[in-house]
């Protein structure tokens, strides 16, 4: 985790009037944090229970490790505890209210679920930080890319998908140490912590501001007025990263626009201790 994976777990956490949150899922990543997916969704996994001790929240909330590589194919799923999770917890779900599945990182864990048990797209509704905007010329998005396979089970399988575009969209949710300091840092432990995790993300503070990419999917289950969509039809994913359109194709939500103060100020509010 970077820094904006920090602030969507809290805010999730702190959106008890709008969302019950039910599990954390680590995802695998591989960057310059990470020796490769395993070790990075390992990190994670830690991530994840250092914030819920952060939040006086341990044992609280199950958290389960996930996929320790990326998929092979589009066929054959990665199997672990989040996945089997998943489709234990979405076959579980009973009359018409859906399990929401937020994902902000590789999609590995809910496309393997798919494959190990495809009866759940009828239960869940996956809410997507994944690819660029449409019109963007490319969708090299780190989400997207880290697994292709992945990310083309969820946009071709039909289970009903929010798709929530980093450039173009989610990238509005800028900010500055200097607004962490009027507005989080004094919200007690929480804010205090969050505060320290985005100023260790820069030596350099001078002129910096940084997107907290990931709360934009908490925002859209929060209040879907500061996350315009539209339905249109999902995507083709090449193999070069880019997207082309198939009128035949079916339906998903697409996120076009956002909010950013009205989100802001929805995160500031929720970290008062």
């Amino acid at each position: 985790m970077r820094c904006d994976d920090q602030f969507a777990v809290i805010y999730a956490l702190q959106s008890a009037d709008r969302m019950v949150v039910e599990a954390f899922y680590a995802a695998p990543f591989h960057n310059e944090l990470s020796t490769g997916p395993k070790d990075g969704m390992e990190k994670s996994y830690l991530e994840l229970q250092k914030i819920l001790t952060v939040m006086g929240k341990a044992g609280q909330y199950p958290v389960y490790k996930g996929s320790e590589a990326y998929l092979s194919d589009t066929i054959t799923p990665v199997d672990s505890e989040a996945a089997r999770d998943l489709v234990e917890r979405a076959m579980a779900t009973e009359g018409d209210t859906p399990l929401y599945v937020v994902a902000i990182g590789a999609i590995t864990n809910v496309a393997s679920a798919i494959l190990m048990e495809p009866k759940i797209i009828e239960k869940i509704v996956v809410v997507w930080l994944g690819g660029h905007a449409l019109h963007w010329p490319h969708t090299r998005e780190f989400n997207l890319r880290q697994d292709l396979h992945a990310s083309r089970i969820i946009l071709d399988s039909g289970v009903p998908l929010v798709l929530v575009p980093c450039m173009g969209v989610s990238s509005h949710l800028l900010t500055t140490l200097s607004e962490l300091r009027d507005y989080v840092r004094d919200k007690g432990t929480i804010g205090e912590y969050l505060y320290e995790t985005y100023k260790n993300c820069s030596d350099d503070h001078l002129g910096y501001s940084r997107v907290i990419w990931d709360i934009s999917t908490i925002a859209y289950l929060n209040n879907d007025s500061w996350t315009p969509s539209v339905l249109t039809h999902s995507p083709l994913l090449s193999e070069d990263c880019r997207w082309s359109v198939d009128p035949t194709r079916h339906f998903i939500r697409y996120v076009w626009s956002i909010n950013r103060d009205g989100v802001f100020k929805d995160l500031f509010r929720k970290l008062t201790p």
